[in-house]
């Protein structure tokens, strides 16, 4: 009974124990899951990110993949800047801010010409990539980091896009806008906060 009670508790000790984070690509400072996580993490990124892909997935046509390309290369631009330069006053309100531009964008089903959308969802992931790249962890590879940025913002878009065709298709229009209203509330509160 005792070599069962001794197994049982060393047993549960190892379930129990966390990673020691001591090697390569454990350490909270591994640049690409730092990259990975900085748009899951953040509800204004988050809400932004997918509502381009929302809004893309609603008009469809070319905007399904020419808005999102346009923002993930505007982003890695300004990440690449944000890195190095000097900070830029205004940047959270400016996020803050397209997070209630991209809402009332969905909400309201705004059609654009895909230049014009494109341009639109470029100026806003500038604002977002400047603070991924001005928020690099010290000590994080910033090739790996801009990696997993731009991977989750992919995937992000990605899941706005499927959204998007399902509400463009299947649900009644007061879906949408209500989806819509609920991004962009997000975004006055946040530019208010």
């Amino acid at each position: 009974m005792m070599k069962f009670s001794a197994l049982g508790a060393a047993a549960l000790l190892v379930m129990a124990a966390s990673p020691a984070l001591a090697h390569v690509g454990h350490h909270p400072t591994d640049g690409f899951a730092a990259g990975l996580t900085h748009p899951l993490t953040g509800l204004d990124h988050l809400l932004a990110i997918v509502a381009v892909g929302l809004w893309a997935g609603l008009v469809g046509g070319r905007a399904l993949w020419a808005w999102p390309a346009a923002f993930v290369a505007a982003m890695t631009a300004a990440a690449l800047y944000g890195m190095v330069g000097p900070w830029l006053p205004g940047v959270e309100l400016a996020i803050a801010g397209s997070v209630l531009a991209l809402g009332l964008a969905v909400a309201l089903r705004l059609s654009a010409p895909v230049v014009l959308g494109a341009v639109t969802c470029g100026a806003f992931a500038l604002a977002h990539g400047y603070a991924h790249g001005a928020e690099l962890p010290l000590g994080a590879g910033a090739g790996a980091y801009v990696a997993g940025f731009v991977l989750a913002t992919a995937g992000l878009h990605g899941l706005g896009l499927a959204l998007g065709r399902l509400l463009a298709r299947d649900v009644p229009h007061w879906a949408t806008r209500g989806a819509g209203a609920a991004v962009a509330a997000t975004g006055l509160v946040l530019m208010m906060g």
